[in-house]
């Protein structure tokens, strides 16, 4: 069973006669130490989501399970397997960052005989160790971000569920926290975590999915969900010469689309050509066999990088609720 299962997941508002659709049939999983990627514009609908899976939100109908356990009919056991981390969160100003992480493992009634080991242990892993004996109100908004991750960590809960935890830091603070996830997907943590970063998720999430209008357009690994809306494999190569002469004898292959036989992509270098391989998987290399036996001097043939942006703009209208 996932570790976190979604089944036809909605949640209406509603004021008068208005409504608000929120969440509209929404059914997603989770796999044990897979980090989960929800992507989606501001009032998406992932908020909403993070919020009935950490059983702050009632749904409206639909059902969510954490590691077998169904939130709306064991809220509190599964409060004891989730780590969530808001969007905005609050902080005491006024008080150490020890006592910032005591406070709340108290609250997760851990032992007062193992909380000094706990919480060096949780500074440790965040890289705040340095910043114990420092008031809340000292530290940056990246090490603020790593504090509340630290202590969304105290209770050692096997899911995470992390609301946009790179929102509003630097280059270097966000490079920290993604790297930290990765930490923590290698010690086996199951992580779903929103955001809009487009170009740091598909580093690090081993599936992504996207939401609109509370709706879930696509989910799945980023190099699949890509092959499926290109119709295949992207892969450029580049030729010494003649390239009229390789295009015609990819285009006369049957499971290769020529995408752009010419060099007009000013980012591309000179005589490259892009194309579109939709045949088996593990026989690219027939498409250097024809071009090689035909004559043709190829310099690098390759698989350019995923870009879940183009990805993201081509399953999205930009509506929002």
């Amino acid at each position: 069973m996932p570790t976190v299962l979604v089944e036809h997941l909605s949640r209406t508002y509603r004021s008068g006669s208005t409504e608000l659709i929120a969440l509209d049939d929404l059914s997603l999983s989770l796999d044990a130490g897979e980090i989960f990627g929800f992507i989606g514009p501001n009032g998406a609908g992932k908020t909403t989501t993070i919020k009935i899976l950490s059983t702050l939100l009632q749904p409206t109908s639909g059902r969510a399970v954490v590691c077998g356990h169904d939130v709306s009919l064991e809220p509190s056991m599964v409060r004891r397997l989730i780590g969530y981390m808001p969007d905005f969160f609050g902080v005491y100003d006024d008080i150490k960052v020890w006592e910032y992480l005591d406070f709340f493992a108290a609250a997760y009634k851990i032992p007062k005989h193992t909380r000094q080991s706990v919480i060096s242990g949780v500074l440790d892993l965040t890289d705040l160790t340095i910043k114990k004996e420092a008031y809340v109100e000292s530290l940056s908004r990246g090490m603020k971000q790593r504090l509340c991750l630290a202590k969304t960590l105290i209770h050692d809960p096997p899911v995470l569920l992390l609301d946009e935890p790179a929102s509003g830091l630097d280059p270097r603070a966000r490079i920290e926290i993604r790297e930290l996830l990765k930490e923590l997907k290698s010690m086996g943590k199951t992580i779903l975590v929103s955001s809009h970063i487009l170009p740091e998720m598909e580093d690090f999430c081993t599936r992504i999915g996207i939401i609109e209008r509370g709706k879930l357009l696509v989910q799945g690994k980023v190099d699949e969900i890509i092959a499926t809306k290109q119709g295949g494999t992207k892969f450029v190569l580049r030729v010494v010469d003649d390239i009229e002469k390789a295009a015609a004898i990819l285009a006369s292959i049957p499971f290769v689309t020529v995408e752009d036989p010419g060099s007009h992509d000013q980012t591309r270098e000179p005589n490259t050509i892009a194309i579109i391989y939709s045949g088996e998987m593990g026989s690219e290399h027939k498409v250097l066999t024809c071009l090689i036996s035909a004559g043709v001097k190829v310099l690098s043939f390759y698989a350019p990088p995923s870009d879940l942006e183009d990805i993201f703009m081509a399953v999205t209208t930009g509506a929002v609720n």
